[in-house]
């Protein structure tokens, strides 16, 4: 089905030019088949029984062949009032056959005085409304059809058979068309936006963020005035980097139990928690992204517990080929030798349970790294095949 946006009744602006493109190529068939009817006419008017209406329906097919090309070609004009004419004047046309012909004509069951230009109506429902309105447009037109002729021949049935499967056709592959274009369209558009937020990542980076941390740094070594300094150098760079690595480009397919690694980290992003991660979406499966997020902020915790409330503290995600490797680090007085232990035996299960056990859970591993006065690192690894 076409894809919607939030302008009502109108289809995305790709799949308005799929349409227009679409509607082209249907413009040079209307001529092609148009110019069949006039010549197979031109050549049997003298077996018309009334040959005056029957040079009046050429000129309407001529006439009509003109006026709908160039009124499908606009998406102002391209609407339900168009394609109810164009059904009107293609069975206007067929109904006037019994009229037109001769008798000697009829049993020799003669092609209608459209011929196939009635295909033409048929199609344009098949592209604009898709296969169901297609086929629906395509069997009354093959019953008028079945209805005008004395005697239906198995060439009457094989034609309408030929006309039901290019209405369903036409209309499905319209709509895959429409669909393929509208994701590589996305496609494109999130590449552009990963490039463009890669380039200024690197560019603030290099300089703003930089200079606001140094600002933080020096402000909080000075105190007094400097520190407020500091904490507001602070808190904007917390939220520039929110910005870089912020959501812009990370859209998922609708319904997709799929998330973005990069994304769900940089929420954890504040004045003493610096996130950083690559200029692309990390994909993984939803709960993944969930689980591991979840051990980051249990680590989080850890040194704001341990080390303080305003410990500066790291976050950096790494795309390693076929693993994923989140690493949380703090420059506190690090985890004593025998610790941890001490503290599983005392029934206090916060690392074991947090930390270890949810990447046991995930299949990934945590890896810890400290000793007193080395600070504390934790190195979270798990599969992307996980995603």
């Amino acid at each position: 089905m076409p894809r919607r946006v939030a302008r009502t009744g109108l289809l995305d602006p790709v799949s308005e030019q799929v349409h227009t493109t679409l509607f082209r190529a249907l413009a040079v068939l209307r001529v092609v088949v148009a110019t069949y009817a006039v010549v197979l006419n031109t050549v049997r008017w003298r077996e018309f029984e009334h040959p005056v209406a029957g040079w009046t329906v050429v000129a309407v097919i001529v006439v009509w062949t003109g006026f709908a090309s160039w009124a499908y070609d606009a998406l102002s004009r391209r609407g339900l009032p168009l394609l109810v004419a164009d059904l009107a004047v293609a069975v206007a046309a067929l109904l006037s056959t019994p009229y037109v012909q001769s008798e000697v004509m009829e049993q020799r069951n003669a092609s209608s005085m459209p011929s196939f230009w009635v295909m033409t109506a048929v199609l344009a429902w098949a592209v604009l409304r898709g296969w169901r309105a297609g086929l629906a447009v395509a069997a009354l037109v093959a019953v008028i059809d079945v209805s005008v002729r004395t005697d239906p021949t198995g060439t009457t049935a094989g034609n309408i058979f030929l006309l039901l499967l290019a209405a369903g056709i036409v209309g499905w592959s319209a709509a895959l068309i429409r669909e393929a274009t509208e994701a590589r369209a996305e496609a494109e558009r999130i590449a552009a936006a990963v490039t463009e937020r890669a380039r200024l990542a690197r560019a603030v980076h290099d300089g703003v963020l930089q200079v606001l941390a140094l600002v933080q740094r020096r402000g909080t070594e000075l105190g007094g005035d400097a520190a407020v300094l500091g904490r507001l150098a602070g808190e904007q760079e917390a939220v520039l980097r929110g910005l870089v690595q912020g959501e812009a480009g990370r859209r998922l397919p609708d319904g997709s139990r799929r998330a973005d690694l990069v994304e769900s980290l940089g929420r954890l992003q504040s004045a003493t928690v610096t996130v950083s991660g690559p200029a692309h979406p990390v994909v993984l499966d939803s709960a993944v992204v969930e689980e591991l997020t979840s051990v980051v902020r249990a680590c989080l915790d850890n040194t704001r517990r341990h080390v303080g409330p305003d410990a500066p503290a790291w976050v950096l995600l790494e795309e390693l080929g076929d693993r994923v490797v989140v690493t949380v680090r703090d420059e506190g007085a690090g985890i004593g030798e025998g610790r941890l232990e001490a503290a599983r035996e005392e029934g206090r299960l916060g690392v074991a349970e947090s930390i270890r056990g949810r990447m046991a859970d995930l299949g990934g591993d945590a890896v810890l790294v400290t000793g007193p006065g080395r600070g504390t690192e934790w190195e979270l690894e798990v599969a992307s095949g996980n995603g």
